[in-house]
């Protein structure tokens, strides 16, 4: 018990003091899975709107698919990502593995089926009444998707975060594709805060362990009071 309180206060004195450690390997965190988060974004609410509004064979197989796919493991992620870079993998050549771009290339498979899922659940919630407005009053496609959108943009939001929270906080597709690589260049460097606290843990570094833990719920508190005042505005 005493191990722990001494750990806290360290982990305290580690942050208010700006740790250089601490403060790079967070950073490293919060750019890798914001970049993964924008990049799923931007491919995860297209592809929501087009699977909602289309109508094809197998439609409610594949969102089944797609919600199955919410549980999907991260190790199972990162074994993939590692099989298609790696030297006798398809895109071996590109010479990706343990850098920071590989990691990111993780991140983004891993949340780009729950932003679907939740993409698409955000546009079923979408009032019919208005859909039926839009359509009455001969709204052009555009328009059409432009004010569905408006309307489903907290929800679309709330998914977002949550691909965002998933993102920063898996530690196994990290360690298989990224090699938790502590360099001297920022941009070389792959350890992030769940592997970092892993690696820490098993060091026996435990007040460096919850500083660093305390760091991650910082950063997800922090992203969902963001959330809740856009929303509230």
């Amino acid at each position: 018990m005493y191990e722990i309180i001494e750990g806290i206060i360290e982990a305290a004195r580690l942050i208010v003091t700006l740790d250089p450690d601490v403060m790079a390997i967070s950073a490293r965190s919060i750019v890798i899975s914001l970049t993964a988060t924008v990049v799923a974004t931007l491919v995860a609410v297209p592809l929501g709107a087009a699977i909602y509004f289309g109508t094809f064979p197998g439609k409610k197989s594949l969102i089944n698919l797609i919600q199955t796919l919410y549980s999907l493991p991260t190790v199972i992620v990162g074994l993939l990502i590692f099989l298609l870079l790696s030297r006798v993998g398809p895109f071996g050549f590109f010479r990706l593995l343990f850098t920071p771009t590989a990691m990111i290339i993780a991140q983004t498979v891993l949340i780009l089926p729950i932003m679907t899922g939740l993409t698409i659940s955000a546009f079923s919630g979408v009032d019919p009444v208005i859909r039926d407005t839009l359509r009455s009053l001969g709204a052009t496609r555009f328009q059409f998707l432009k004010s569905v959108m408006k309307e489903a943009r907290f929800a679309i939001l709330a998914a977002v975060a949550v691909g965002f929270g998933r993102a920063i906080s898996e530690v196994g597709a990290a360690i298989l594709v990224g090699g938790n690589i502590m360099a001297s260049s920022f941009a070389s460097s792959t350890r992030v805060l769940t592997t970092a606290i892993s690696l820490e843990t098993s060091m026996g570094n435990i007040s460096q362990s919850i500083a660093l833990g305390i760091v991650l719920l910082l950063i997800a508190l922090a992203v969902n009071l963001v959330i809740t005042m856009i929303q509230n505005r």
